[in-house]
């Protein structure tokens, strides 16, 4: 680069700018955006359930090839329930079950709440499907048939609410619209495999046991990496309930794989472990909702982003117009 070149950048960093620069205020200080009427035990609880049910298929699949029938059937079983409660507190939150039907009426590819409506419509009946013929023993192959349909469906059950969420304007969710679907399926992931532990015996939980810890360590490090993107919106997910259950979170889904790893064989440890991760899950869902709520609710959240991204395009214009 040149020494005029660098010279020039001086002097225009000296230079004041005769507009002011831009001010972003929200009216009285309310809020920029309206927050999701959503009720937090319903929609969480749709978050979290949906994602037990899907990554339950998933794993449900695994035993069941491998022959691992008890920890298989109890998953199917697992799964179809979660399934079931999911699509109870939507309606619920909806307030009418006729309005879950009308969402069926169209299939809207470019909604995530459209395509989610399909995938439970499509999800529940293999789900029902595979734990009916596990528990009875009846029309195995049609079981089979189901468990792996319910297992293809399964990680888009598990992570479509992530979509779901990121596709609002709610900064922290919007704000990491990449990473919180790998969020949801890590925490998905850790909460089946907590099932898994609970309910299967433990000379199969092998698998469960190694499917805890690397949801485990994808949780810690999609949560991170989520953090560093939000920015200063961050602060939702660190401060006042948000931050106590994303705490919680991440301690109970830690140890819980950690236990499952150390002490997964015996059987009150793979107990104690299992309910770490489920719980771990509800905290992550839970505290990922409380942190969108707070903040659509403080209008900091959306005209600060608003105003550093103003910042970065004048200064990269700066640069471009001097170089």
């Amino acid at each position: 680069m040149s020494t005029t070149v660098r010279a020039g950048r001086r002097r225009r960093r000296g230079e004041q700018p005769v507009v002011p620069r831009a001010e972003f205020e929200s009216y009285y200080g309310r809020p920029v955006i309206k927050a999701p009427s959503w009720a937090a035990p319903d929609i969480a609880g749709y978050f979290f359930l949906g994602g037990l049910a899907g990554a339950g298929s998933v794993l449900a699949a695994g035993a069941h090839v491998t022959g691992r029938t008890t920890t298989a059937t109890a998953l199917k079983v697992s799964s179809l329930a979660s399934v079931s409660l999911s699509a109870a507190a939507l309606i619920h939150d909806l307030g009418k079950p006729s309005r879950f039907a009308n969402m069926l009426r169209v299939f809207k590819p470019t909604s995530p709440m459209s395509v989610g409506s399909w995938l439970l419509g499509a999800y529940g009946p293999v789900a029902g499907a595979a734990a009916a013929s596990a528990v009875t023993g009846r029309a195995p192959r049609l079981g089979g048939a189901a468990t792996g349909a319910a297992a293809l469906l399964g990680p888009a059950v598990a992570t479509y609410t992530g979509v779901l969420a990121a596709d609002t304007a709610v900064p922290a969710w919007h704000g990491v619209h990449r990473e919180l679907p790998y969020l949801f399926a890590a925490s998905a992931t850790a909460a089946a495999s907590g099932m898994a532990l609970v309910v299967g015996p433990t000379s199969e939980n092998a698998p469960a046991r190694c499917a805890a810890g690397l949801a485990a360590l994808a949780d810690a490090v999609v949560t991170k990496a989520a953090e560093q993107r939000l920015g200063m919106v961050a602060e939702t997910w660190r401060e006042d309930r948000a931050g106590a259950l994303l705490r919680a979170a991440q301690l109970l889904t830690a140890g819980g794989a950690v236990t499952a790893a150390l002490f997964g064989g015996r059987r009150g440890a793979a107990v104690a472990s299992g309910l770490a991760l489920l719980a771990g899950s509800a905290c992550t869902r839970f505290g990922v909702f409380a942190a969108g709520i707070a903040s659509a609710e403080d209008p900091k959240y959306t005209v600060v982003p608003q105003r550093e991204r103003l910042d970065k395009t004048t200064e990269t214009t700066e640069t471009t117009e001097t170089t």
